[in-house]
């Protein structure tokens, strides 16, 4: 392992919605009274300029600015933060920069503004085109905000992502295929297509929802958006991931091959593999006031730890086997300690339950190791 080699990029997260949404369990949390966003981007550079000998002299080949909802952000105030990641970092010629919007909070001047500071991908959280499924999943947007946001996108960014969502409450089968309709006529680049899954502390946790899609009915919604989106030209590279050629999200392929990740914002968390070939991990604080604090005065880290070889093999085995192709075999020995030497049972067990290929030319799952990749994943636990 070459630590050097490593492939680098930056999350930046924003953690202020309008609205904290009932199925959402990101760390987010509803607009402060008060206008933090100067003091909120003052923290952001100071714990980035932190971490700036993690990089080790690496270019960034991606930079992901997620939330919350970082639309909100004001242009100059964003172009601040930008400014000072170009002056402390390198980065590649072709650097992806990635910002979430919500179509709620979208408007033409915005959005051509960030285009101009260099934000060339955009991330838009539709989540749905059907106004009695937003209002279920508590949006602050309806379906003529979202085909809005979806135009001025369309005059604006080449490359964009659409998020939407599917198993909601009470939605059929064909309400589903006219979401699907509507996502691909809105020509996007890229789409992730979610399952709605009702995570731990969030409300809809708390209060389930009526009419959530039995289990039979949510394997043909998969069925049904897989089989859609590649008619339509679509690759379906990673779980949720759909791609047109040539236009994967680079960051999150970063993420999903293993690669290092820096880190800043409330609950941020990096990825970094050091010169002598450890694997450090840290975690900011969560709350942004605390956040802020920290940053400002000591260290916005709140948490850090080293990745242990036995620790290694797991988190390589969860990321890489999202990925429908796979990965090479020698990236296991590029990433982490490990060798396939290392993990040789559990390979032999994913094979002879099916999940895996036999004989191995790649780390990848089998159709059947694919619907059941949890189950796989474990196996490296």
């Amino acid at each position: 392992m070459i630590a050097s080699e490593i492939p680098l990029s930056l999350y930046v997260h924003w953690p202020w919605c309008v609205r904290k949404c009932p199925y959402c369990d990101f760390n987010s949390h509803a607009l402060p009274q008060k206008d933090l966003t100067h003091a909120y981007i003052d923290a952001l550079i100071a714990d980035l300029e932190k971490s700036v000998p993690l990089a080790a002299n690496r270019p960034l080949i991606s930079i992901f600015i997620g939330g919350g909802t970082p639309s909100l952000i004001a242009p100059q105030e964003l172009e601040r933060f930008l400014n000072a990641v170009f002056s402390h970092f390198k980065t590649n010629p072709d650097i992806e920069i990635t910002l979430e919007a919500n179509p709620g909070t979208v408007d033409t001047a915005h959005f051509k503004a960030y285009r101009e500071l260099g934000i060339n991908r955009l991330s838009m959280g539709i989540q749905s085109f059907n106004d009695t499924l937003l209002k279920r999943l508590g949006r602050i947007h309806n379906r003529e905000e979202a085909l809005r946001a979806i135009r001025i996108a369309q005059e604006t960014f080449e490359n964009f992502n659409l998020d939407v969502m599917f198993a909601l409450p009470g939605q059929t089968l064909k309400e589903l295929e006219m979401e699907l309709t509507e996502a691909i006529a809105a020509q996007s680049t890229h789409l992730s297509f979610y399952q709605l899954t009702l995570e731990p502390n969030t409300v809809f946790a708390k209060h389930t929802p009526e009419g959530i899609p039995d289990p039979d009915t949510i394997y043909r919604m998969q069925d049904l958006v897989a089989g859609t989106l590649d008619a339509a030209g679509f690759d379906h590279y990673e779980v949720s991931g759909y791609t047109k050629p040539n236009r994967y999200c680079q960051h999150n392929l970063n993420y999903w091959q293993f690669g290092d990740y820096l880190a800043c914002g409330a609950g941020a968390h990096s990825k970094i593999t050091l010169k002598d070939g450890t694997i450090l991990r840290e975690a900011r604080f969560m709350q942004p006031e605390s956040y802020m604090k920290h940053a400002l005065t000591d260290s916005a880290v709140a948490h850090k730890r080293i990745v242990t070889k036995e620790e290694q093999a797991f988190e390589f085995m969860l990321n890489v086997l999202r990925l429908r192709k796979g990965v090479p075999l020698e990236l296991l020995s590029q990433r982490t300690y490990l060798s396939l030497e290392d993990i040789k049972d559990s390979i032999q067990e994913a094979q002879r339950l099916g999940l895996m290929q036999e004989p191995l030319s790649r780390i990848v799952a089998t159709e059947k190791g694919w619907d059941f990749l949890s189950d796989l994943q474990e196996l490296f636990l």
